[in-house]
């Protein structure tokens, strides 16, 4: 690594060899590390994390959710964590959802859940890095990262210091998202991190009388983006009041979708 290197290797024209991965926490063995992207906010990605959480532990993996989107983090609302994280002097430890799912966040660790995280960039990817390192997981078969959108300085940081296995990036059907996706899609490349599957999230909605689809954002076009970006599995979530519903309320646990993901999960599990 060149000595005056400033880590931004998706910028950076030479060809020095990556930066090591941090180690995780040493009573932490954590096997497999998924990371769910995308261009842009509010196309449910944090959504599609939980989903994957809850659908892995429902098939007995032992899972968790590092919830990477430290300025906007909801995964603990999805789940309806109400409890602080506690520490001591061997490191932090996550709290369980219901049905045993171990999540770290920043608002886990925040006296209020409406106190606003004013923090550069840098301190924002330290305690990310934190999450990993710092985190005691324990065993864990598959954690799911829920990461900020966009590719700043949280993704650098994760596809820097994590070892992350591969990413699942989530879209919706307008042609400008599509444009967007590209640009998470070429980071992970940069980062030499393999694209499991694109998952179009609201790419319908079902008429609540007949069951007809609806495609209120215009035609789905998670087909043809997969395969103009070469990725081989993909899948359509549908419009579902329901489940927004479950969300606010925390109860995601609840929701019985799991057949939606199919594509992704057996393309995760491999």
């Amino acid at each position: 690594m060149s000595e005056e290197c400033n880590h931004d290797c998706a910028n950076c024209s030479s060809k020095c060899s990556a930066p090591e991965k941090e180690p995780c926490n040493a009573q932490s063995h954590v096997k497999h590390v998924i990371a769910v992207v995308s261009g842009k906010g509010g196309v449910g990605k944090s959504l599609v994390t939980s989903r994957l959480a809850v659908i892995f532990s429902r098939l007995g993996y032992k899972t968790a959710i590092m919830d990477a989107d430290v300025t906007g983090p909801s995964i603990p609302k999805a789940f309806g964590l109400k409890q602080r994280a506690t520490g001591d002097e061997f490191g932090l430890y996550p709290v369980l959802t219901k049905t045993g799912i171990r999540v770290m966040s920043l608002n886990l660790l925040l006296e209020n859940d409406t106190d606003p995280v004013v923090w550069r960039g840098p301190v924002i990817g330290g305690t990310v890095k934190q999450f990993w390192t710092d985190v005691i997981w324990g065993d864990i078969d598959y954690m799911f990262i829920d990461m900020p959108p966009g590719t700043g300085d949280v993704p650098l940081t994760v596809f820097q210091s994590i070892p992350v296995d591969g990413v699942v990036v989530v879209t919706t059907p307008q042609q400008l998202v599509e444009m967007i996706v590209q640009k998470a899609v070429n980071m992970a490349g940069l980062m030499n991190v393999p694209v499991l599957s694109i998952v179009e999230n609201m790419s319908y909605a079902l008429c609540p009388d007949c069951g007809r689809k609806i495609e209120i954002f215009g035609a789905s076009r998670a087909a043809e983006t997969a395969a103009a970006l070469g990725i081989d599995t993909y899948d359509s979530l549908p419009l579902d009041p329901k489940l927004a519903s479950a969300a606010d309320k925390g109860l995601m646990e609840l929701c019985a979708d799991d057949e939606q993901l199919a594509s992704t999960v057996k393309k995760i599990i491999g």
